[in-house]
């Protein structure tokens, strides 16, 4: 039985999400904030999130983004964003916060609960078989470990923040600015320089020709696993 957290302020929504997702095979469970939501997922495990958009304190796309931001073992959870707001500028928002799919409200049940088992479907090998294989390395993007043949590699907390964020834009190219942007404190471009050159050391990435961690010129860096 697949688990879906549910996390919407309307109650009277949340009971009808519920329900309707009861009795369409799955395991619900629901929170009204994304405080409580984040409780759940420190406790449980989910196989995809419904989130509404237009919650107080901290909205479902914000709640979305920290989570896609975070180093937390759940950060790649697909996730369904539900809301009111159908303009294609919400839309590509949404997308670039991290969502998986989006639907507008009102809706019809069967198309939810269609799109919940699409997105499972979609995920399952993308999201629960996330080992890459990084030149002489492998590395797990949700456990953040990275290993030599037998061997665990030692990453920093900055190592591994940057390595998950190009594994997670895999083949796309991630701006310097954007690198920089991913850590609690500031930190210049030329540190996320320094950084990537230790990550190519630790990871057996020649240096002066990389084919890992490519150089993207006037841009940045992409991973290529």
């Amino acid at each position: 039985m697949k688990s879906v957290l549910v996390v919407d302020d309307d109650e009277r929504l949340l009971h009808l999400i519920t329900l309707t997702l009861m009795a369409g095979g799955f395991r619900v469970t629901g929170a009204k904030s994304a405080l409580e939501a984040n409780e759940l997922i420190a406790v449980d495990r989910f196989d995809i999130l419904v989130v509404d958009w237009m919650m107080p304190n901290v909205s479902g796309i914000e709640f979305v983004r920290s989570l896609r931001e975070s180093q937390f073992r759940f950060s790649m959870v697909p996730t369904l964003m539900l809301t009111a707001m159908s303009d294609i500028n919400s839309k590509i928002a949404g997308f670039e916060a991290g969502v998986d799919d989006y639907l507008t409200k009102p809706f019809e049940e069967r198309e939810l609960i269609a799109r919940i088992n699409a997105i499972i479907a979609r995920s399952q090998s993308q999201y629960h078989t996330r080992v890459l294989k990084l030149g002489f390395c492998e590395f797990n993007i949700l456990s953040g470990e990275l290993r030599h043949g037998e061997s665990n590699v030692y990453l920093s907390t900055m190592e591994l923040t940057l390595l998950r964020t190009l594994c997670q834009r895999l083949n796309h190219p991630c701006a310097r600015s954007e690198l920089a942007q991913k850590f609690a404190f500031r930190v210049s471009e030329r540190t996320v320089d320094v950084q990537i050159a230790r990550l190519r050391q630790k990871i057996g990435d020649d240096a002066k020709d990389p084919r890992v961690i490519k150089t993207v010129r006037h841009i940045g860096y992409t991973i290529c696993a």
